[in-house]
């Protein structure tokens, strides 16, 4: 096994990216790379192996931006549509990879199988459309990929629930605004946390940035990206530079390396 992981942050923003389509907020009209924002995505790489964590609508932008050139399948954290809509455009690594292995909670797999009947299909396929290879994600049941064990991590996004991952000593958390305490001794330990962080101002579905700090701080990881970001949030400079010495803002096409224990 190589000895160390590399994670890509593929997209750091909301729902509806940064800049929001038609606004004149100052952070949508920023001139710095670091405050734009596609939807949440994360790569996490190691041993010539490629997987990643939500395929949103800019799926197919993020792979050509980081020259992604096979896919060894994707870990599902819900299904709203900025963590899923992108799951078309995996047709490229299927026609010379075949089936691609997905990951997520059964509720997750209904849903898709009803918005993207033809990539589920037992029967008469289309010929272009691209085919997965499903695999159920269970609350407390570990699984391996590759030579990686993975470890779901069940948190809650308002009522709905929500798959985290544990991969190694790397902790992705998305979309969270409750975790429950027999989740959190999942998390302790890790080197590099990942979590959501969506604006200063509370929210009902989503850790404010107030909260995601406290969370940090019991979770008190080496280091500490937040991600799922709005533009409400602010400009990254400026947020940046009010967080702990040990936290930090993600970007697009940021990266980290994480020895794999």
């Amino acid at each position: 096994m190589d000895d160390m992981m590399t994670i890509t942050f593929l997209g750091t923003g909301t729902s509806q990216g940064i800049p929001v389509i038609g606004s004149n907020h100052p952070v949508c009209l920023s001139k710095d790379s670091r405050d734009k924002r596609l939807r949440v995505s994360v790569l996490v790489s190691w041993n010539d192996k490629n997987y990643v964590i939500d395929c949103g609508p800019d799926f197919r932008q993020q792979m050509l931006t980081n020259s992604v050139n096979s896919l060894d399948g994707i870990l599902f954290t819900h299904e709203h549509a900025d963590h899923t809509a992108g799951i078309d455009d995996i047709r490229p690594f299927f026609f010379r990879q075949g089936d691609i292995p997905v990951y997520a909670h059964q509720r997750v797999i209904d849903s898709l199988k009803r918005r993207f009947d033809y990539i589920f299909a037992d029967e008469n396929r289309y010929p272009g459309a691209p085919a997965v290879q499903v695999n159920e994600v269970v609350k407390d049941v570990s699984f391996e990929l590759g030579d990686l064990q993975v470890v779901p991590i069940e948190v809650y996004h308002n009522r709905l629930q929500v798959f985290g991952y544990r991969l190694g000593d790397f902790v992705y958390l998305t979309d969270v605004k409750r975790v429950e305490e027999d989740q959190i001794q999942k998390i302790l330990g890790a080197k590099v946390l990942v979590v959501n962080a969506l604006r200063e101002e509370p929210h009902h579905s989503h850790f404010n940035l107030e909260e995601a700090l406290e969370f940090a701080q019991m979770v008190d990881a080496e280091k500490t990206y937040f991600t799922h970001i709005s533009h409400m949030l602010g400009f990254h400079e400026e947020v940046e530079k009010k967080l702990p010495d040990n936290v930090f803002l993600a970007y697009d096409n940021l990266t980290l390396n994480i020895p794999i224990s």
